[in-house]
């Protein structure tokens, strides 16, 4: 599966960003944390797919439940 986040010292100095954008990953976590939907997130940062969003956020609970398994 490829990756849905890449980082490249060369795309905002390494930010980790969703594939194929120069969209943050955090950008995204802002908008959750501060009470935006992902639809709001999608609408403000169109080049991030839903898909990207919902890979995004599946590999953090799949991450998070074998963390604590």
């Amino acid at each position: 599966m490829k990756s849905v986040v890449v980082s490249n010292p060369e795309i905002l100095s390494g930010t980790p960003v969703f594939a194929g954008t120069r969209v943050p990953v955090k950008n995204l976590t802002d908008c959750l944390e501060g009470g935006s939907t992902i639809d709001e997130f999608l609408d403000d940062f169109p080049s991030v797919t839903r898909e990207q969003v919902i890979a995004f956020l599946e590999e953090g609970r799949q991450r998070i439940v074998a963390a604590v398994a």
